[in-house]
């Protein structure tokens, strides 16, 4: 509730409720509306507080770091499907390799082709 987490991290509840207005924090709600914060709501918000208190980021900066951090993580789950997706092609192309029969579309029939003789016609 926002009442604990404001005495537990020794801030107003009116901060918490201006970094929700910002859309830096979101705490689920019950129904009755009050907000519920979850573990990772809680470690968001220690890393708020450390720009904020530490580093001396404004709102707008915090904003801006949160957003970048979020897309740097995008970033590197995607680099990490990619690269699952890279392991699994060349799995599975080096196994249709050892086994010519498989993964093939249209038999290959390897033929030897001599040159024609060329400057003569007849």
């Amino acid at each position: 509730m926002i009442s604990a987490v404001a005495e537990m991290y020794e801030i107003h509840p009116q901060t918490l409720r201006l970094y929700e207005r910002e859309g830096l924090l979101k705490p689920s709600r019950t129904e009755g509306n009050t907000r519920l914060y979850t573990d990772e709501d809680l470690q968001r918000l220690e890393f708020i507080l450390t720009l904020a208190r530490d580093l001396a980021v404004n709102i707008s900066g915090i904003a801006i770091i949160l957003q970048m951090r979020e897309r740097m993580e995008e970033m590197q789950r995607q680099i990490q499907d990619f690269v699952k997706y890279i392991q699994q092609e060349v799995l599975t192309r080096a196994t249709a390799a050892a086994d010519p029969s498989r993964g093939a579309i249209v038999p290959v029939r390897r033929t030897m082709v001599t040159p024609a003789q060329s400057g003569r016609r007849k």
